[in-house]
């Protein structure tokens, strides 16, 4: 600070006393106002060193992301299977060309013999003539064409991809920008429709009784929805007025290529396949997007609603009827139990309707309890759950929720909760006993600032929330509100 004698007036009380001049923002501060000045910048210094901490934390979990092993696992996984099928292949040529060439080989000397036999005989019998020297001699030019004329052998190449090219896609918008994210963040309570319309209906602008929604995409996001009533997966591209069908849309059934009341749909990272819970069918299957014959049913026999994985590429279900959410490696037949199995009930050790989930880094499992109106996170092993939002009853008190759905964690350890009757979607801070609303609360209706039961949830890279507005057939986009 450089000091000025002399009166000035003051910048913050507008009167004529001895002042001093900030040399950072250049104004002249009394010297009581002087101290609240440095006090301001105190809180700045430490909002700034809060920022960097959180930074650091990033950069350590990105150091030590699980991910980062398992995607070299599979890269080296996929070194070793490729080398194998083209040894295998090669083998399978090589054993070609050698029955090819015994076969050839033995017929040649089988009418080589045959031949040789009878000149033998008709000269030990002495009984031959010009006619026979002639066809002997025919014969023999038809065996010597027959070795040197050319083969009808030959290598033909498979234009079809016959070992999967694969990339590493680097993000340009690393998780890291959820830093935007505080314990006090607002969003814009005008959502903008990006998805649907006000109105049901089966035209590729339009969604019926949309249920869950999974965001991906890095400079463009790109959302799925499992567009429930007209047993369809849709894609929306930013910016884009209609969507795409990319899984169903051939009606109601249970063949392969068709789906029955999809509630819930997320994208595998590592191959872009989609894997949806085909609820109606009781059944998860996978869409392969890069080869779209490609679809296979992975669980049998269950009545699922919500997916999730983990960074290890393990898949969580939750199941409606049994009251439980299990997680599947590749292979699995049966899962293992993560969360409920107790029967229907509302003690820790049990659930009631579970409906959407979500996985953090460590392995905890966030359930929607929906009939027991309450969010329950079960870490990793664990016998029973804890409450971590609601739980006080069916309610539209800030302790209360009403039918919960979509569920996320922010890093910070926030959930959110789409609060399907009480038309709202609910932030609850770690140990709070009660929660904040982010966006809606303002009843139901159709207008920007409303919501009409909320189901799915997501958030992008940038902190903006998704919410699937059942009720008005349309996904809306909430703005993180950086003022």
């Amino acid at each position: 600070m450089a000091y000025e004698h002399g009166k000035s007036r003051c910048f913050t009380c507008d009167k004529e006393r001895r002042t001093v001049r900030c040399e950072g923002c250049l104004q002249i501060f009394c010297y009581d106002h002087l101290t609240d000045h440095r006090q301001e910048l105190n809180k700045q210094l430490d909002l700034i060193q809060l920022n960097y901490d959180r930074f650091q934390r990033a950069l350590n979990e990105q150091i030590n992301h699980p991910q980062i092993i398992l995607l070299t696992k599979q890269i080296n996984k996929w070194e070793i299977d490729s080398i194998t099928k083209v040894q295998q292949t090669a083998i399978e040529c090589r054993q070609a060309l050698l029955e090819y060439k015994n076969d050839h080989s033995n017929n040649m000397k089988l009418n080589l013999e045959r031949l040789t036999d009878q000149l033998n005989n008709i000269r030990r019998e002495n009984d031959f003539n010009e006619i026979d020297l002639s066809q002997f001699n025919d014969k023999l030019k038809q065996l010597q064409q027959e070795l040197s004329k050319p083969s009808n052998i030959s290598i033909q190449k498979d234009q079809s991809a016959f070992i999967s090219k694969i990339s590493v896609v680097i993000s340009t918008e690393a998780d890291i920008a959820m830093l935007n994210l505080t314990n006090n963040s607002k969003w814009k309570q005008n959502g903008n429709i990006i998805a649907g319309t006000s109105a049901p209906g089966s035209q590729p602008n339009q969604l019926y009784d949309p249920r869950g929604i999974f965001v991906h995409g890095e400079d463009c996001q790109m959302i799925c929805v499992a567009d429930l009533g007209n047993h369809r997966v849709m894609e929306w591209k930013c910016g884009e007025t209609h969507g795409e069908i990319v899984a169903g849309g051939n009606g109601q059934g249970n063949r392969m290529e068709q789906l029955d009341r999809p509630t819930n749909v997320i994208v595998d990272k590592t191959d872009e396949s989609l894997i949806i819970c085909d609820w109606g069918n009781s059944r998860v299957v996978r869409w392969s997007r890069r080869n779209p014959g490609d679809l296979q049913t992975i669980i049998f026999n269950i009545d699922c609603c919500g997916l999730a994985m983990d960074y290890n590429g393990d898949l969580y279900v939750s199941d409606l009827v049994k009251n439980e959410v299990r997680r599947w490696k590749e292979g699995d037949a049966n899962g293992v139990l993560v969360a409920g199995g107790n029967g229907e009930g509302d003690n820790l050790n049990q659930l009631n309707y579970p409906s959407y989930i979500f996985v953090d880094d460590d392995y905890s499992v966030y359930v929607s309890d929906t009939l027991n109106h309450r969010v329950v996170k079960w870490t990793k092993c664990a016998k029973e759950g804890v409450v971590v939002a609601g739980g006080q009853g069916q309610g539209n008190s800030l302790s209360q929720l009403s039918c919960p759905m979509g569920v996320l964690v922010d890093y910070l350890g926030n959930v959110y909760v789409a609060d399907f009757y009480n038309h709202r979607v609910m932030r609850w801070a770690p140990g709070a006993s009660k929660g904040q609303i982010v966006i809606g609360g303002n009843g139901q209706g159709t207008q920007p600032d409303q919501l009409n039961g909320p189901t799915g949830l997501s958030m992008d890279h940038q902190g903006n929330l998704y919410v699937v507005n059942r009720g008005n057939h349309q996904v809306q986009k909430f703005d993180l509100d950086a003022n």
